[in-house]
């Protein structure tokens, strides 16, 4: 059993950045791409997010270009395709942290920016080119971007590819490369149309897999309250008020939901920032920065940060939407518990998204915990005859878990198991 790096025998250097970076134990995902990566094979990866399948495929790479060596060349040995901006800076990110005592170039395009710096990157010369399906192809049918040299590919998030209809391009990208190389898939489900991209891309691949796909991380504690939605704004700025909240993404389902959401917290004085298409990539990076370094104690984002945001410590999750496909659920959620840690993933659930919640539970063979939610009372005259000491404790305490097996039968939610959660039953604050 594999119980450290050292055991798949990478180059010292890249053991050196492991140790910076604190990594001790492999993940399982790592514990069994790395050895089948190392040995040259191609490998069809499943693994839910936040289980370290970046460092799984990038330090194999690191290390069979190190040791290829040959120097820096116009075109990248190894490809990274990835389905987001955001996700393909961070892969960047993790090659040059990885890498930090390589000589090895890296470099990241993405669309929505100006070409020209990403165009001159390029020509310089590079080893690792980490991409959006889209900008490649654009510098690719201007002939920027050789491929004579490439002999690893690397398809992360495939199936988020799908989701946007990213695959025409992926196929059109991998008709360029060279027939022999190495190709890495991951994947945290396997639809139909990401076994048949496997299948033509692959030869005789290892399959590897960290956890059953399209579960979420056990470490997550997963709740919902069902409520109208007209409440839906105001119960999320009542819960955000709670201390322990000190990192919190939340989803929505539009771009302008989310800004409504941003704009209501921020005049609740929640220090909030939104994350969405309609933003430019710098305003993106500035709202992922002020987040990840605490100026912004929420994040408010779409389903494009659903796997493309990591962020250490993000001690909450909160559906303000509910996605309409469970898939999305699973990686909502999983930006949390990240690294070992723990997490809370809590949706907010109204009549017309109970569907979307039972597809939910369907898919996860999980009940999520119902939080039986008390507002406090508008009425300043009922309130009034309220000790003040039962006020104070009700505004500290407004939601409690209740029992969850009548809760959910009262909202026409079936558990999905016979043995549903039953945390609730005593009545303990949340």
């Amino acid at each position: 059993m594999t119980t450290s790096f050292s055991d798949f025998h990478l180059d010292e250097p890249l053991l050196q950045a492991l140790a910076a970076e604190r990594y001790v134990t492999p993940t399982p995902i790592q514990a069994q791409a790395i050895p089948q990566l190392m040995a040259g094979r191609d490998v069809l990866g499943l693994a839910q997010t936040g289980t370290g399948k970046t460092a799984a495929f990038a330090l194999p790479i690191l290390h069979r270009l190190h040791k290829q060596g040959g120097g820096v060349g116009r075109g990248p040995r190894a490809l990274v395709l990835a389905p987001t901006r955001e996700l393909a800076i961070q892969v960047g990110e993790s090659f040059r942290s990885y890498g930090r005592h390589l000589k090895l170039c890296s470099a990241v395009i993405f669309g929505g920016v100006g070409q020209k710096p990403q165009a001159e990157t390029i020509a310089r010369g590079l080893d690792i080119l980490v991409a959006t399906p889209g900008r490649l192809l654009d510098l690719c049918g201007q002939g920027l971007v050789p491929f004579d040299r490439l002999s690893v590919l690397v398809l992360d998030e495939a199936d988020r590819m799908l989701d946007m209809g990213f695959l025409p391009d992926v196929r059109r990208v991998v008709a360029l490369l060279p027939k022999e190389r190495q190709t890495l898939l991951f994947s945290a489900t396997m639809p139909d149309s990401i076994a048949r991209l496997a299948a033509s891309i692959l030869s005789e691949p290892v399959r590897v897999e960290a956890a059953a796909p399209a579960t979420t991380v056990d470490r997550i504690e997963q709740r919902v309250i069902f409520l109208p939605s007209a409440e839906k704004p105001a119960v999320l700025t009542d819960l955000l008020r709670n201390p322990a909240m000190t990192r919190v993404l939340v989803f929505a389902r539009t771009k302008h939901g989310a800004n409504r959401i941003a704009m209501r917290l921020a005049r609740a004085n929640i220090r909030t920032e939104a994350i969405h298409g309609n933003k430019s990539q710098a305003a993106r990076q500035r709202a992922l920065e002020a987040f990840r370094s605490g100026h912004a104690r929420v994040l408010v984002a779409t389903n494009i940060a659903a796997r493309g945001i990591d962020v250490d410590g993000i001690t909450h999750v909160i559906n303000f939407d509910i996605p309409s496909e469970p898939e999305s659920y699973v990686h909502r959620v999983g930006r949390t518990a990240r690294a070992g840690a723990s997490g809370v993933a809590i949706s907010l659930c109204d009549a017309s998204e109970r569907a979307f919640l039972a597809a939910i539970e369907r898919l996860t063979k999980r009940g999520l915990e119902v939080i039986e939610y008390r507002r406090a009372s508008a009425d300043p005259a009922r309130d009034a005859k309220v000790p003040p000491r039962a006020r104070r404790n009700a505004s500290r305490s407004p939601w409690r878990l209740g029992p969850s097996p009548s809760s959910r039968r009262q909202h026409g939610i079936r558990d999905p198991s016979n043995h549903s959660a039953r945390a609730g039953r005593k009545g303990r604050s949340w």
